[in-house]
């Protein structure tokens, strides 16, 4: 299979890269294709221009490959920190840019872009692993868990992906090494159960 890994975190050896070195490995371990991009360390652009946003626009090279690659996808995987109950900036634009109409969705014909869009992914399965420093139960009963609603219902049901699993690992910031090496064993057993060994 083809999946496509996107980190979206701003510090080198941050536990957000080691959670996406461990999914890279275990999926080549398990003989999958992967394309991994660390937005910030390939300084991804996040701004979309107004001149960007119509299905039919021109776009950069750059954009046109991030898009044929989501496109492509047999599965995605994302990993983040939770910043004020979202994803950082230039993980939003990467969504803004790259998750457009065309590539990742469509609305039907005679819809006017009011209702429930078609999904144009052909990825079957998508997984997000996020980091916090808040614990759960004040993020699930004060916040009302805002990142499942972005990415389940706002971004990747609407565009077509069947399979959504998400995980938070939280609290960071006053974690031992012994539950961070737990985590991290839990993020391949997830990426092994999603993205078994290829036969």
């Amino acid at each position: 299979m083809n999946i496509i890994v996107i980190l979206g975190h701003p510090t080198k050896g941050s536990f957000n890269h080691v959670i996406a070195d461990t999914a890279v490995s275990k999926l080549r371990e398990n003989g999958h294709e992967v394309i991994y991009h660390d937005l910030y360390a390939e300084k991804f652009d996040p701004l979309l221009s107004g001149e960007e946003i119509p299905k039919e626009a021109e776009l950069d090279p750059l954009i046109e490959k991030h898009c044929r690659e989501i496109k492509d996808a047999d599965g995605i995987i994302i990993i983040h920190p939770n910043w004020w109950g979202q994803p950082p900036a230039i993980l939003k634009g990467y969504v803004d840019r790259i998750i457009r109409a065309g590539v990742a969705y469509e609305f039907l014909e005679g819809d006017d872009g009011e209702g429930v869009p078609n999904g144009l992914l052909k990825a079957e399965t998508a997984l997000v692993f996020n980091t916090s420093n808040t614990p759960e139960i004040r993020e699930r009963e004060i916040f009302g868990d805002p990142l499942e609603n972005i990415w389940k219902n706002c971004i990747f049901d609407l565009c077509g992906v069947k399979n959504f699993y998400r995980e938070m690992y939280q609290v960071v910031v006053t974690s031992s090494l012994k539950k961070r090496h737990l985590w991290l064993e839990n993020v391949a057993k997830t990426v092994e159960l999603y993205f078994p060994p290829e036969k």
